[in-house]
């Protein structure tokens, strides 16, 4: 039985009871047969009108809901949702092994965007880039490698390295501009295109660490033994990442994730001094220039910080699948929308439990102010069939059948 129509749970607390819609959920993907579509795309000369400040008159479901707006059902889309999982992706990649010339060309960014699209049409086509993408921009190099992942030949761990940066040079990142105005004309108002960084901890740790670390020892020493040089790290990447995200808005990105990958391995006190006041000054800076345009902040493993990141401002938490959705809900309270939260594990599991569990974590998230999404990205090796089994599912809600199946099960009052 599905788990919609279980006993009250406690995520009747926001108002939601058991239901029987979409009880079970042997639902069949409309997508079975699934055509993946890929068509080369040619930078065009027509620009797109795009203004950073400009207050929609139809905006797409997905910022409706992370602004808190009525909406008929909650959009969905996934983080990670372009890339290996996807055939039509692999043999693309076989083409083009370089995973910097594949995120840094423009039509071959669009196209790799498009792909989940054009197979799923989600309700999010967030641009195929890096967190990493604007570092030469400003003044560190990289490299990525297949098998050590990115690499700073040149870490910034004293005065001496911090010499090297210099202001954010945005004609170095044309390739993502022009993808973010494509990518708005290509689906035409019927999903929101979607831009992301990096939060400033995040950048740092890579920058200070050299590429990816498992121990985060480097950077965490050098809150203690080198702090105004990271300070003035953190300050110069705070202004750069704010320059770079009204840039993604100018050129057509409706909503932003800021990623905060690696804030969840700070003490929460410790992230409270290092990450959330350089978020707070992105939010600021962007909330002037562009006050309708959504920020969403995202950190992996946030359960010691949900309240601490309702403080920087932004519009919407992402919650990872180790959050109780309802429990999120409850810290965060009603003044705020979420995204999530399904494990991604999930998809690797039948079809029925799937449904359930989105059923789960709508029902936990409530009727207003929810994004579907998983609680983390999709994993390599994910079936697709259950990913468009997943958006199949997002697209069969609806609220207004669900609040009149609310109605019919409340107890009548007997005189």
């Amino acid at each position: 039985m599905s788990s919609f129509a279980s006993p009250a749970s406690v995520c009747t607390s926001l108002g939601w009871k058991s239901s029987s819609f979409l009880v079970h959920s042997g639902l069949k993907s409309s997508n079975s047969s699934i055509k993946l579509l890929v068509s080369r795309r040619r930078v065009s000369d027509k620009p797109i009108s795009v203004t950073c400040s400009s207050s929609l008159s139809d905006p797409p479901l997905l910022v409706k809901a992370a602004r808190g707006d009525p909406v008929s059902r909650p959009p969905a889309w996934m983080m990670r949702q372009a890339g290996r999982y996807m055939a039509v992706y692999r043999k693309l990649a076989e083409k083009y092994p370089s995973f910097r010339e594949r995120s840094e060309t423009t039509d071959l960014i669009v196209e790799i965007s498009l792909q989940p699209w054009e197979a799923f049409h989600p309700d999010g086509v967030i641009i195929f880039s890096d967190i990493l993408t604007p570092l030469p921009a400003f003044g560190v190099p990289f490299d990525i490698e297949d098998v050590r992942g990115p690499i700073i030949h040149s870490p910034i761990r004293s005065e001496e390295g911090l010499k090297a940066l210099h202001p954010l040079d945005l004609e170095k990142l044309n390739f993502v501009g022009e993808s973010l105005k494509l990518l708005r004309k290509e689906v035409e108002g019927s999903a929101a295109v979607l831009g992301f960084v990096g939060a400033p901890w995040t950048i740092a740790t890579y920058i200070v660490e050299g590429g990816t670390t498992r121990t985060y020892t480097t950077i965490k020493r050098m809150c203690h033994t080198a702090p105004h040089v990271l300070k003035t790290l953190l300050s110069h990447l705070t202004q750069a990442i704010s320059e770079y995200i009204v840039f993604q808005i100018e050129h057509g990105a409706h909503c932003i994730q800021i990623f905060d990958s690696w804030g969840g391995q700070l003490p929460p006190d410790m992230w409270e001094s290092w990450s959330k006041p350089y978020i707070q000054k992105i939010v600021s800076t962007v909330r002037s220039k562009c006050p309708e345009t959504p920020l969403v902040l995202y950190i992996n493993g946030n359960g010691g910080l949900l309240e601490r990141m309702k403080g920087t401002g932004v519009d919407v938490i992402g919650l990872d699948w180790t959050v109780d959705m309802a429990d999120g809900r409850k810290r965060l309270g009603a003044d705020i929308s979420v995204q999530g939260n399904v494990d991604p594990a999930y998809l690797f599991s039948t079809l029925p439990a799937l449904s359930e569990e989105i059923q789960r974590v709508v029902r936990c998230a409530g009727p207003r102010g929810h994004i579907l999404n998983l609680g983390h990205g999709v994993l390599v090796g994910t079936p697709e069939e259950a990913v468009a089994h997943f958006f199949d599912v997002a697209r069969s809600l609806n609220f207004d059948t669900l609040s009149q199946d609310l109605a019919a099960q409340e107890p009548k009052l007997v005189a």
